[in-house]
């Protein structure tokens, strides 16, 4: 709530907190500003910028770091810097190793669950009052603006590397498969200063995050603050990051590097000695606990991830969702198996009752557990689903873990209103969107293969981008669409020939590719039919499916295609932005 211009190490280091989610720190160079991590859009970053200016003298931008491949830390760039500039060389932008496949990769696949869940993450329809959406824990909430995304000019590849800067010395520690899948470290040795990026917080972190993602590697995420404390702790005087706030005073940054190190370490290292014991992923989360010493430290509370959800999925990346048990390895749906619960119950009138008994005694947990199996035997009972929801709040009200806090406030919210008609899904963003390999947009188009309506369809296609020099051979077989890079067929049933370049147009939408073939911007030769069937067996997804039952009169989960002479955001070969990984 503090939000504004602050001085971190006098006449040097500077930081802009809550303008967004995240913190942009400012360098001060010999000649101009060197940027770490510039927000998650155009205006905040801009307006941070601004007021840096005006209170600090008006310099240029002569270096940005992005130092992880999270949107909350680069979608700014464009506020700051002109993507000539960068291109040119003019202004440096540096990257670790692997950030524009990761800040985009991750996020694709399953990016229209990923935008669904993000509204119980992130409690985007909830009300900013006590009884709602509060914070994000990391920051009051990440911003809503023009997203953008610049290549950077210059990669960190080892896992060490000392760079000079306008005059600035840094030491950059690569840490991927921690906080983010690329991300890095820094120390200024001539400052004394350590910039520990998202690996160090005032909170526990996300090893699973709700909207949905990988499992992360909470022994990696360990050692490498580990890691830093021997290479950068023992001198360091100053310690700040890319969320909260900074510490000063070797001892206490010692302390709270130690305190974070020890909470990865100790979640990875009890949840498997528990596993080791029989304790199952269905269980961990009630028996796991931080030590008491930890718990009595600030920076080890579940503030923003929580040793529940957290303790699951250490779990889930060793040894996966099962139990072990052969009842839960292939169970029945919810919405099958919940009906013989409530005949066994004695019916929708009992569960009411014992679940507002368990409700008034605070027995929540027990009550969803009834009224849970009601809300899916019978969607449209809101009755139930307001006892649901109630039931719900208090859970919510009671978690520090903002996340989780969200995800039950949010389910209760849809559970008494449903799922508002007419939330529009985000622009699509060009930059997000060019920055996709063809590999990873061929691999998307896959997904949203209708199989049903592919059955029987069958070609071959060599794919062509001169211009970049690619090549793919693109098969559809078996109701399922395949790729190979680096290979072309001697007889294809079609070749399609486009430049990269224009094939971004077709991915962002600005142009369709039926639109391209008949103005000779594109070549398709063979069987176009083949070409128009194929565009006829694809879906766009819509995120506006259920999460709680009959919570949305809409249950399609997917829009028709509309006709190849349509509008291009119709178009099926054009792309959805990625889903957010701010907050994550």
């Amino acid at each position: 709530m503090a939000y504004g211009l602050y001085e971190v190490l006098p006449g040097k280091i500077y930081q802009v907190r809550g303008f967004d989610l995240a913190n942009m720190t400012i360098i001060k160079g010999d000649t101009g500003w060197i940027l770490y991590d510039v927000l998650t859009c155009k205006e905040t970053s801009q307006a941070a910028l601004e007021l840096v200016n005006e209170h600090l003298g008006r310099r240029p931008v002569v270096a940005v770091i992005y130092s992880h491949s999270h949107v909350d830390h680069f979608g700014g760039i464009r506020g700051v810097v002109d993507p000539a500039d960068v291109e040119s060389g003019r202004v440096q932008l540096l990257a670790p190793v692997g950030f524009m496949k990761h800040a985009v990769a991750e996020n694709v696949y399953s990016g229209n669950a990923m935008n669904r869940r993000a509204f119980f993450q992130y409690g985007l329809l909830l009300p900013r009052s006590p009884f709602g959406h509060v914070d994000q824990s990391i920051g009051k909430n990440a911003a809503s603006g023009r997203v953008g995304l610049i290549e950077p000019n210059r990669t960190i590849e080892k896992d060490l590397e000392e760079i000079v800067i306008d005059g600035v010395r840094m030491v950059f520690q690569n840490t991927p498969g921690t906080e983010a899948p690329a991300e890095m470290n820094t120390y200024f040795p001539d400052w004394k200063a350590f910039w520990a990026a998202e690996n160090i917080c005032g909170t526990i972190h996300n090893i699973y995050t709700l909207r949905g993602a990988l499992v992360r590697d909470a022994l990696e995420w360990s050692k490498k603050i580990s890691e830093a404390l021997y290479l950068f702790g023992q001198e360091a005087e100053v310690m700040f990051a890319s969320h909260s706030w900074p510490r000063w005073g070797n001892a206490r940054i010692q302390e709270v590097m130690r305190v974070q190190r020890d909470v990865y370490a100790h979640l990875h290292n009890e949840v498997l000695h528990q596993a080791n014991q029989g304790v199952t992923i269905n269980e961990i989360h009630n028996v796991y606990k931080l030590p008491e010493d930890l718990q009595q430290q600030w920076a080890a509370r579940s503030y923003h991830g929580s040793e529940e959800h957290n303790s699951r999925a250490v779990i889930n990346r060793y040894l996966g969702y099962w139990d072990a048990n052969p009842a839960t390895l292939i169970p029945l749906s919810p919405g099958d198996s919940a009906p013989l619960y409530v005949e066994m119950m004695g019916g929708a009138e009992k569960i009411l009752l014992k679940g507002k008994e368990l409700h008034q005694e605070g027995r929540y947990r027990e009550a969803m557990e009834i009224v849970n199996k009601l809300v899916y035997a019978e969607p449209d009972n809101q009755s139930a689903k307001d006892l649901l929801a109630d039931v719900f709040e208090q859970i919510g009200y009671q978690k520090e873990s903002p996340s989780v806090r969200n995800s039950f406030l949010a389910a209760a919210f849809e559970l008494r209103n449903g799922f508002p008609s007419g939330v529009a899904a985000q622009p699509v963003n060009p930059d997000l969107v060019i920055a996709l390999s063809t590999e990873l947009f061929l691999d998307f188009l896959a997904i949203r293969v209708d199989s049903s309506k592919a059955k029987g369809l069958r070609f071959t296609m060599n794919l062509q981008t001169p211009d970049n020099g690619e090549q793919f051979i693109v098969e559809l077989n078996n109701s399922t669409l395949t790729n190979i890079k680096g290979f072309q067929l001697e007889s294809p049933d079609l070749t399609l020939v486009i430049n990269r370049c224009d094939l971004e147009l077709v991915m962002a939408g600005s142009t369709t590719l039926f639109a391209l073939i008949a103005a000779g911007t594109a070549r398709l030769e063979g069987d176009g039919q083949l070409l128009q069937q194929f565009r006829d067996v694809l879906i766009q997804f819509s995120p506006s499916f259920d999460i709680m039952p009959g919570t949305n009169q809409d249950r399609s989960t997917a829009a028709p295609i509309e006709e190849p002479d349509s509008s291009a955001k119709a178009d099926p070969f054009s792309q959805a932005e990625p889903a957010s990984t701010a907050g994550g």
